[in-house]
């Protein structure tokens, strides 16, 4: 027994385990990719805002806003789906996090 009657612990971690967390550490949150601007879209677009007055509200064009948009769709991974509505589903990602 060492000085001062402690013993050392030891723990042993599974192989896998070890992987799985290694991995869930790696990933990048798609959100975290998205510019400054980016994100100033999404923030009114979850206030339910339209292009349109996102555009004006940024004081940029209605088409820099769809640049943004379809940009914010390819960084979160969002295919057009004739199922599922991307700008909600960004949206709820953007709540979530």
């Amino acid at each position: 027994m060492p000085c001062g009657g402690w013993r050392a612990a030891v723990t042993a971690l599974d192989s896998e385990v070890v992987t799985q967390l290694l991995a869930r550490s790696r990933r990048v949150d798609p959100l975290a990719t998205l510019t400054a601007r980016e994100r100033d879209v999404m923030r009114l677009m979850a206030e339910g805002r339209s292009n349109g007055a996102i555009a004006e509200a940024l004081v940029v064009s209605v088409g820099a806003v769809e640049k943004h948009v379809a940009n914010i769709f390819l960084k979160l991974d969002l295919s057009p789906d004739d199922q599922d509505h991307r700008r909600v589903l960004a949206v709820l990602q953007f709540l979530e996090s």
